[in-house]
């Protein structure tokens, strides 16, 4: 597979979010894309890789906060769900053309799973296999990563938990992140090259995100990886102090907090305890080195859609400096 990313182009595709979501909040609530269901699927498993798993995570995990049976795969996984009637299967992928997915769709649908294609591609290899598909509406990326569609699948998982009895507005709240997206690229001249350098000066970078919205943390990690090839992780908040927290002390740390864990004071105790240094996200936290803000950060379903731009807008940063230097 030929993968030609443009560091010039994934900005301009970063900085296309706020038209591409209002455009995405107007279908939402002009079309009802899950409006096809039949009847409440007795469970919903959520199948993808990379991106599409990230989001799938925090998709599932609100269903099932709900009371639904719900579950997110990884689509090469070998142990997983068997489906069948009563099953909704979701084949999470922005090509259309991931293999693995691609196939765990097929296996759905072949054992009687209601199988539906979440795409960003009409006419891709994944909706000739499922019962329905349901558009990602996030338009060509040029740049060749996936940052709309990750957004968007994202929007379209919450919409899904309103058809299955969530109380979330998805337009409004897809309306809200392209306000907030607009008010991060206004001012990025204002917090991004501070950002920059607190996370990314040694070569390697560290995210932390609430478990509600830890897709956060991993997709942002991804794009430092996929752009510009930093070292990136991403991490949970909580399980940061179980897991993370041993890095603090060998290393020159540095990392950036999407704010909103019970955990984060434990945290920031931990990084001032060891000298690091942390970027917060989203709200003030005593010892962080920066913070930045953003319109509707209060609002944490905002913040699900909207706050990854900022990791994002340090990938292409540091990528476009790259390309530049010859790197």
């Amino acid at each position: 597979m030929t993968w030609a990313p443009d560091p010039r182009r994934f900005l301009a595709d970063l900085e296309a979010k706020p038209a591409a979501l209002r455009a995405l909040a107007d279908a939402l609530v002009a079309e009802r894309p899950w409006g096809f269901l039949p009847a409440e699927p007795r469970r919903v498993v959520l199948l993808g890789m990379g991106s599409s798993w990230f989001a799938a995570q925090v998709g599932a995990a609100r269903l099932r906060a709900l009371g639904v049976d719900a579950m997110a795969e990884r689509a090469s996984a070998r142990a997983a769900h068997p489906g069948g009637p009563g099953t909704l299967a979701v084949g999470i992928s922005a090509s259309g053309g991931t293999e693995e997915t691609v196939d765990a769709l097929r296996r759905h649908a072949e054992r009687g799973s209601d199988a539906v294609a979440l795409t960003n591609t009409a006419g891709s290899s994944i909706t000739r296999i499922g019962t329905r598909s349901v558009e990602m509406l996030a338009g060509t990326e040029a740049g060749g990563v996936a940052c709309r569609s990750f957004q968007h699948t994202l929007a379209i998982l919450l919409d899904l938990e309103s058809e299955l009895g969530g109380s979330v507005r998805v337009g409004d709240v897809a309306r809200g992140a392209a306000e907030a997206t607009d008010d991060l690229l206004a001012r990025r001249d204002d917090w991004l090259p501070e950002t920059v350098e607190r996370l990314t000066g040694t070569g390697q970078a560290f995210l932390i995100a609430p478990a509600e919205r830890i897709s956060s943390a991993e997709q942002g990690a991804l794009m430092l990886r996929e752009g510009p090839r930093l070292s990136a992780d991403g991490c949970e908040t909580g399980d940061w102090l179980h897991v993370d927290v041993y890095l603090t002390e060998p290393l020159d740390y540095r990392a950036l907090l999407f704010t909103g864990s019970r955990f984060d004071d434990p945290v920031m105790t931990w990084i001032a305890d060891r000298g690091s240094s942390v970027v917060a996200v989203g709200a003030e936290r005593p010892g962080a080195a920066a913070t930045v803000r953003f319109r509707g950060d209060d609002d944490p379903d905002v913040a699900l859609l909207a706050e990854v731009l900022v990791p994002e807008l340090v990938s292409a940063a540091v990528w476009v400096a790259h390309a530049d230097a010859g790197a």
